[in-house]
């Protein structure tokens, strides 16, 4: 068994996390772009791939080189497979049907299977009374939403709750590279080259590219931002936290996620916020103090010293 690393999150963690949040926030608004033009397994591919070319210039640039052994790589697509093949589309497809806001509060259940997923994958990530109670909120919250007018739409609502399910196995999965050497840059890289891999049959396949109508110029930006800034530099930024702070810590950035994807959603895509959606953003606040746990210590510190 290996030795337990530091799972606690600094200050620096959790401005890692907020950026990431943005970044992953963003994800959605440019999903919400794309999906009036392009059906979802070229939307994948195209996401994974231009990550992937991105991702490969920044290792020439600093230096860095991806492993050759075979071991490594039938790590990165079984990576790849949970943590972007799967979910990446269930996420494409599902904003087909469901506004971008809506789909971003259904993620946010990610948390609840990550502490029971990472419960028994992991030695030092164990089920606690605070990190379920601190997402009892927004369970509920997102029970309420995804029984609300029920119809064609049930199939995206669980095929989003399926992406979040597979989150949870890829963020556990991939504390493995730490324990193998493998540097955040590299480990990025190797899961989104692999998802590249597997997706260009399935684009070619189902999608059948060719057959479709040019995208426009706004899609082809949505495309290169959630390629460039959702993709690559998110995942740079989460294989770090992932090293630093463990699974569970990490998904708490599904928590965040709403806030920034509803705000665009509603400037952006002319999705109205509404009362559950704010009602959300506090419960958000909540659960992360709850698991977090500092506030609390400090409140309880206080208290003993009265």
């Amino acid at each position: 068994m290996s030795p337990a690393i530091n799972l606690s999150m600094g200050p620096r963690e959790w401005g890692m996390l907020l950026i990431l949040s943005i970044l992953w926030g963003g994800s959605f608004y440019f999903v919400g772009v794309a999906v009036n033009e392009l059906p979802t397994f070229t939307i994948v591919f195209l996401r994974v791939g231009i990550a992937a070319l991105g991702l490969h210039l920044i290792l020439r640039i600093v230096g860095e080189r991806m492993p050759a052994g075979l071991a490594i790589w039938r790590t990165f697509f079984i990576m790849g497979f949970l943590n972007n093949l799967v979910p990446f589309s269930l996420i494409a497809w599902g904003q087909s049907h469901v506004a971008s806001g809506l789909a971003s509060i259904i993620l946010a259940t990610t948390p609840l299977f990550t502490v029971v997923v990472a419960h028994f994958m992991t030695a030092d990530e164990r089920l606690s009374g605070g990190r379920l109670a601190g997402i009892v909120g927004v369970v509920i919250l997102v029970g309420s939403e995804s029984l609300h007018g029920l119809g064609i739409a049930l199939l995206a609502h669980i095929g989003l709750l399926g992406a979040a399910l597979f989150y949870s196995f890829g963020g556990a999965f991939g504390r493995r590279f730490q324990r193998m050497g493998v540097t955040p840059l590299v480990t990025a890289t190797g899961q989104i080259t692999a998802s590249s891999v597997l997706l260009l049959p399935l684009a070619l396949a189902v999608d059948r590219p060719w057959t479709l109508d040019m995208p426009s110029g706004g899609t082809w930006l949505a495309i290169a931002g959630l390629a460039l800034l959702s993709t690559s530099l998110a995942y740079i930024l989460y294989f770090r936290i992932l090293a630093a702070a463990g699974a569970t810590n990490l998904l708490l950035v599904t928590f965040l996620i709403p806030v920034s994807a509803i705000i665009l959603g509603a400037a952006f895509l002319a999705q109205r916020l509404q009362a559950n959606h704010f009602i959300g953003m506090a419960v958000i606040g909540l659960g992360l103090a709850a698991i977090d746990g500092r506030i609390f210590k400090q409140l309880q510190r206080m208290g003993n010293k009265a």
